[in-house]
C-alpha cells in the first residue's frame, strides 16, 4: 500500500496553513512527519483522516481518493482522547463498533489489545484510576484494536518509562512487520531516527526536506571522522605533533574525538597514521548530523 500527500494547500481566514504539501508513505515502512509546533502538522493529519477536506491538493491510497479507497486508519492523538470516567473495556468496545466492529469482536479485539500492552488487569477500571503512561498505552489499544492499515502515532511516547517505552518499540515494529503505513509524528528525534526510513520535515505550512534519512545524512559533508579511544589526551597531543596540515582542528565529543580533515578522501591516511601511533583506538566513523540537528537546521526562524 502506499499513501500519498499530493499538492495540499490549506487556509484558514486569512491564513495559509499548509502550502503545497506533498509526501509518500509505504507499506513495511515508517515515515516521520516533522516540524515545530504550529508548522501544519496537526492539521495534515486531520485531512488525510478526512475532518476536513483540503483546499486543493488530494490524498491518495494506491492511486485512489481517499474517500473511495476506504482505507483503516488508526490514530494516536497527543492528548488524550478516550472518556476519563467511563470503564477502559465498555469504551473500546463502544469505539470499535463506531469503526464498524461487532460488538462481539469489538470486545475479543480490545481484550487481545489491552493483554498485549499489559493492560488486561485494568479493563473493568476507569481511565483517570490510571497513571499517565498506562492512560497513554489503553489509548494505543484502542488505537489498534480495528486493525487499521495506517497507523499515525502523534507523539505515542508521551509519559512512558524505559520499561513501556520498549513495549511500544516492539509494538511498532510489529506494525511494520505486518505490511502497516505508519506516520510518525515527535518532537523525540531519537525514536524518529530509530523507525522512520523516510522522513518530511515541515515549516511554515511547507516541506522544507523530505526523503530517505539515511540518505540524506550522507549528503552531509563526510570529511570529519569520530575516534573512539580510552587515551583521548594521548590521541590528541600525538595527532597535534604528527598530524599537522591533515587534522585541521579537533575537539572532544563525548568519548570521542572528532577531527576536521581538509577533505574525505583523507580518511585513510590518517586511519594509516593512528594505526602507527601505538595508541588504543575502539572506533573510527564519519561523523553525521544527528536527526536533531538536521531538524534545527531546517526550522531555525529565519531560514
Amino acid at each position: 500500500m502506499q499513501l500519498e500527500v499530493r499538492g495540499i494547500d490549506k487556509r484558514f481566514g486569512e491564513h495559509q496553513v499548509l502550502k503545497n504539501v506533498s509526501f509518500s508513505a509505504q507499506s513495511g515502512q515508517a515515515l516521520g512527519l516533522l516540524g515545530r509546533n504550529g508548522a501544519g502538522k496537526t492539521t495534515t493529519i486531520r485531512i488525510i483522516m478526512q475532518v476536513f477536506g483540503a483546499d486543493a491538493g488530494e490524498i491518495l491510497v494506491d492511486g485512489v481518493p481517499i474517500r473511495q479507497a476506504r482505507v483503516r486508519i488508526g490514530y494516536l492523538p497527543e492528548e488524550r482522547g478516550l472518556y476519563p470516567k467511563k470503564q477502559i473495556l465498555e469504551q473500546m468496545v463502544y469505539l470499535g463498533v463506531l469503526r464498524g466492529m461487532r460488538a462481539k469482536q469489538a470486545r475479543a479485539a480490545a481484550l487481545a489489545w489491552l493483554k498485549r500492552l499489559e493492560m488486561d488487569a485494568f479493563a473493568t477500571k476507569a481511565l483517570d484510576t490510571l497513571s499517565k503512561g498506562n492512560q497513554q498505552k489503553v489509548q494505543l489499544a484502542a488505537t489498534l484494536m480495528h486493525d487499521p492499515e495506517i497507523v499515525i502515532l502523534d507523539e505515542p511516547f508521551s509519559g512512558l518509562d524505559p520499561v513501556n517505552a520498549q513495549l511500544l518499540k516492539d509494538v511498532v515494529g510489529e506494525l511494520l512487520a505486518a505490511g502497516k503505513v505508519v506516520l510518525f509524528s515527535s518532537h523525540q528525534m531519537s525514536y524518529v531516527e530509530e523507525f522512520c526510513e523516510n522522513i518530511a520535515i515541515l515549516n511554515g505550512g511547507h516541506i522544507v526536506l523530505g526523503g530517505n534519512l539515511r540518505q540524506i545524512k550522507r549528503g552531509y559533508d563526510r570529511s570529519t571522522v569520530l575516534i573512539q579511544s580510552p587515551e583521548l589526551a594521548r590521541l590528541e597531543d600525538y595527532l597535534k605533533q604528527n598530524a599537522q596540515g591533515l587534522v585541521l582542528e579537533s575537539r572532544t565529543m563525548g568519548e570521542a574525538l572528532a577531527c576536521r580533515l581538509p577533505g574525505a578522501q583523507d580518511k585513510a591516511r590518517l586511519l594509516a597514521l593512528l594505526a602507527q601511533s601505538g595508541l588504543e583506538v575502539d572506533g573510527f566513523a564519519v561523523y553525521e548530523p544527528t536527526l536533531n540537528d538536521i531538524f534545527v537546521q531546517y526550522t531555525e526562524e529565519g531560514l
